[in-house]
């Protein structure tokens, strides 16, 4: 039969059984009719020849059944008819299957939740052509941590490196839009020349920037994005080569980026103008020396990381005349360089892969719960097993049969749990600690989809094969017997392992929340340096042609300082140019008079700081003095504060006091040293040592534009928020205020990825908790109504309720027993994935595990009450008249 015949045959087969068994049959007469007449042909006659081919060919029915058999439409009708008979089974068991579909649903539901935000981080390959040869580079510190580069060593790097098509640096910028609409602070970035085309995007208008323009004193030139193209300019086409105005100074639109442009390297960037630094680095002590750079690399065809690494190698242990490195840019360490993606996810994988664990030991529990009870069920269908079994079904034919049902609970539950995964990514976008990357990439795509449907399909198969142990094999005889008692003592075995496994996998999870809890308290009062309660911060950005003067941004801070102060509530107020933990990184070189090597390493946080501002935070004097109003003014003698970690590291046994230092340029005098203070927790609040700096912004060569104003107030810092900024907007009512927050919060959200995870693993935790709950109670639950002979026995012979309720109970702690020695064992290992997030307590913290041991103990107790109270209640009268 030709392969369009059979399919033809089939799709009538399957939607008009009628003609198709008409076909068949006539097919069936025709063969027993050219057989009857080739007998014939031998000389019988025409009974005898009708009766010789059918003893050697069979019945006709039976033929047309063979015949039937053979198709494959055949296999399709089987798999419907066991479909619509597992849909009628679960129909009968309305609780049973709406328990089952909320297991499953909730197991799929967090892992396509969670994958969704998995997936573009950590698997997909960036938005870019070739992003697989996207790479970043960066400078070393002393202990090998990852530095950015100065622009000195970018353009080393463009000029002698043979392993780059292409190379582009950048750094963030905070313009202030003006002239349409109201003034709008924008996120940026100012990048080299080359920025978009190593990334491989073109602008969807304008020709870009041109190399050109990026040199000093270059013409102005800014790309924007498609959504502020559209929000503030009305998505007018003519906008090329038209002027903007930004921080007061006129830019020319070079071009607009496309609608779908994804930039990883700074998600919240809508406008990019030109870095326009001295390509020909005229001196050490400019801009061009400072650790400020990120740098992007496109990589050549066929060149791996290998043969990169090499050639940075060769550049940094080979200086050359025509590049002078300064002290501080020296790479003595040699650069570093990972691939893009690595870079993007890096700061997260920690936090990404714990909530993947934590998905998979839920969706593997729901897996469990979902066999157990598919075995519970199967239990009270035994009967119903063992006469089909008996009147000819094969054991193949009753495992494709549970197989199906437990395939067709996955797939309702499975589609439960997308609609609950929809749900769940709003609320990981919401959760999602601020610097998560390619957060608008999250959602549920196609290759989520299919890793869901993969998901609910190998849980149907698990489970499936699970539950099939209930079909019959051996004596049916017995089967029956056993049936006809509905009798599960076969099979408690099998459920009990399924409930320790479920313990088991709960106290894991539990374990992981209760370090990620107990790592957060720790964290939380570690001393941050300074007193956070009652301050207010905001941070000012000036804007207009006016402030590129520093005096007049001198006179406006200082102006605006006094106006705050004048506020009622407020116990005092002080400026800086950066803040702790609010993301601000300004580092620069520290070097002592005479140089030394330490000072070579530089690094250190600079702060521009007003008097006030050590006593707004309460940040403690150590030794020495503050600085004080006579420091904060130009030609006063030049004094510095340093921080102990400092004072330690380079002043070795010695007093610093009265020492002298540059910060940043060597070319300017030095700064006395005249008071320490304690170390304040400048990136995070688990790294320690962090060395720092403070001037007073009067002394430093540039005056910042942007700066933090700290405000100590008498009681909520949150109910003056609208009275500071009035009285910074009297001074001047088209200054932006940027950020505004309290310090207590700031503290908080400094650790969000720590607090994420802990959500992450507090919700899977309660979850598995409820699922292990269900398991023990299904258990004891079914050996209750197993052994109410027994038990009715028992209280006939004398036994009290008090004894029954502690054999049903000792029975599920028997259980959980056996489930808490699991568990402690695989969280001891698996605890080693949250060493990262941890802060202060060890992953084999006793306090931790004894805690999650007694939660679950608990939810045992509860769960084994409902079905020990029962079993006290059963009457013995009524079992003796039973048996």
């Amino acid at each position: 039969m030709s392969i369009w015949r059979q399919l033809s045959h089939g799709v009538r087969a399957l939607f008009d059984r009628k003609t198709a068994d008409e076909d068949i049959a006539d097919e069936v007469k025709q063969y027993l009719d050219e057989a009857t007449e080739a007998l014939m042909a031998s000389g019988l006659t025409p009974a005898e020849a009708r009766r010789a081919a059918r003893l050697e060919h069979g019945d006709a029915s039976v033929i047309r059944e063979q015949v039937r058999s053979y198709g494959w439409e055949n296999v399709v009708e089987a798999g419907a008819t066991d479909l619509r008979h597992a849909a009628r089974r679960l129909r009968r068991s309305p609780g049973f299957t709406v328990v089952a579909v909320f297991t499953v649903a909730l197991g799929i539901g967090a892992s396509t939740s969670i994958l969704s935000v998995l997936n573009p981080i950590l698997f997909d390959a960036l938005p870019y052509p070739d992003s697989d040869r996207l790479v970043a580079v960066t400078d070393r510190s002393i202990d090998g941590a990852p530095v950015e580069v100065t622009f000195g060593t970018y353009r080393e790097v463009a000029d002698r490196g043979r392993s780059f098509e292409s190379l582009a640096v950048m750094r963030p910028w905070r313009p202030t839009l003006v002239g349409e609409g109201e003034p709008e602070r924008l996120d940026g970035q100012q990048v080299s020349a080359g920025y978009f085309d190593v990334l491989g995007v073109t602008p969807a208008l304008g020709d870009g920037f041109d190399p050109a323009d990026d040199r000093v004193s270059g013409r102005r030139v800014v790309i924007l994005a498609d959504g502020l193209w559209r929000r503030r300019f009305g998505g007018d086409s003519a906008i090329v080569g038209r002027d903007v105005r930004l921080d007061g100074q006129a830019f020319t639109v070079a071009g607009v980026m496309p609608p779908g442009f994804e930039n990883v390297l700074a998600p919240t960037a809508q406008v990019w103008s030109l870095l326009q630094y001295d390509a020909s680095l005229p001196s050490h002590d400019g801009r061009e020396w400072g650790h400020h750079l990120r740098m992007l690399a496109r990589l050549r065809a066929g060149v791996g990381l290998a043969a990169v690494r090499a050639d940075l190698d060769a550049i940094a242990r080979q200086p050359v005349r025509e590049f002078a490195r300064p002290a501080w840019a020296s790479l003595d360490r040699g650069l570093a360089v990972a691939p893009l993606r690595d870079e993007v996810a890096g700061p997260v994988r920690p936090t990404l892969l714990a909530v993947l664990g934590a998905v998979v030991l839920l969706l593997a529990i729901a897996c469990v719960n979902v066999t157990h009870q598919l075995l519970a069920r199967g239990v009270r269908y035994r009967g119903e097993l063992a006469i089909r079994t008996a009147l000819g079904a094969g054991r193949g034919r009753l495992m494709r049969q549970l197989l199906t049902e437990s395939l067709l609970l996955a797939a309702l539950g499975g589609a439960l749990g997308v609609l609950l995964a929809a749900l769940g990514v709003e609320a990981l976008r919401a959760l999602a600690p601020p610097g998560l990357p390619r957060t608008d990439a999250i959602g549920i795509d196609g290759t989520v989809l299919g890793a869901a449907v993969g998901v609910t399909t190998v849980v149907g198969l698990i489970a499936g094969l699970g539950a099939a142990l209930i079909a019959p094999r051996g004596d049916l005889s017995v089967e029956l017997q056993l049936a006809s008692r509905r009798s599960t003592g076969n099979h408690l075995p099998a459920r009990r392992a399924l409930v320790v496994a479920q313990v088991a996998l709960a106290l894991v999870l539990l374990v992981g929340a209760g370090l990620l809890l107990r790592s957060l308290q720790r964290l939380f009062v570690v001393p941050a340096g300074f007193d956070p309660a009652n301050v207010l911060v905001l941070q000012v950005q000036t804007s207009g042609e006016r402030f590129d003067d520093d005096v007049a941004t001198s006179l406006f801070f200082d102006q605006a300082l006094q106006a705050v102060r004048g506020v009622g509530g407020v116990l005092s107020a002080g400026l800086t140019s950066q803040l702790p933990l609010s993301g601000d990184f300004d580092r620069y070189g520290v070097t002592l008079t005479p140089a030394d090597e330490a000072g070579a390493d530089g690094g250190a946080f600079r702060y521009a700081v007003s008097p006030d501002y050590f006593e707004t935070l309460r940040i403690p004097l150590q030794r020495g003095r503050l600085l004080d109003a006579s420091d904060d003014r130009a030609g006063a003698p030049r004094a510095v504060v340093i921080n102990a970690s400092l004072a330690a590291r380079r002043f070795p046994g010695r007093d610093p006091i009265g020492e002298r230092v540059h910060v940043g340029r060597t070319d300017l005098p030095a700064y006395t040293i005249v008071g320490i203070v304690a170390d304040v927790k400048q990136a995070s609040l688990a790294v320690a040592g962090e060395e720092a700096v403070y001037v007073p912004a009067a002394q430093w060569y540039f005056a910042d534009r942007a700066r933090w104003l700290v405000v100590r107030t008498q009681g909520d810092p949150a109910d003056l928020t609208t009275a500071v900024k009035q009285a910074i907007w009297s001074v001047d009512a088209d200054q932006p205020i940027v950020r505004t927050s309290t310090l207590p919060h700031m503290l908080a959200v400094s650790e969000a990825q720590r607090r994420f995870a802990l959500i992450v693993f507090e919700a899977f935790a309660l979850l598995a908790l409820v699922l292990a709950g269900i398991g023990i109670y299904g258990v004891l639950a079914g050996s209750v109504a197993e052994r109410t002979r027994e038990l009715g026995l028992r209280a006939a012979l004398g036994a009290s309720r008090g004894n029954v309720l502690g054999l049903v109970i000792g029975q599920g702690l028997t259980m959980a027993a056996a489930g808490t020695v699991v568990g402690l064992v695989t969280a001891v290992v698996t605890s080693r994935l949250l060493s990262s997030l941890l802060f202060g307590v060890s992953r084999l913290d006793p306090l931790t595990y004894v805690g999650g041991i007694a939660v679950l103990t608990a939810v045992t107790v509860i769960a084994c009450w409902i079905p020990a109270r029962r079993a006290a209640r059963v009457d013995p009268a009524i079992t003796l008249r039973m048996e």
